[in-house]
């Protein structure tokens, strides 16, 4: 089977953290923060790395394979 698992899941954690990050970054100062830390922009940031990193291990694997 050619169907790795780390493709959707790295889109889906990519798309949700870009989405996150965009509400902390252009959302309402005020209403977005806990104990003064923006937790949606950091969050955001989080889950993107996290999809980036899933999408680069699921290229890496495909390209290892013959």
């Amino acid at each position: 089977m050619n169907f790795d698992l780390r493709y959707p899941v790295g889109l889906m954690f990519s798309i949700f953290g870009l989405i996150l990050a965009s509400v902390g970054l252009f959302g309402h100062p005020d209403l977005d923060k806990s104990l003064g830390i923006n937790m949606n922009l950091w969050w955001g940031m989080a889950l993107l790395v996290f999809g980036v990193f899933m999408l680069l291990m699921a290229m890496r694997g495909s390209a290892r394979k013959p």
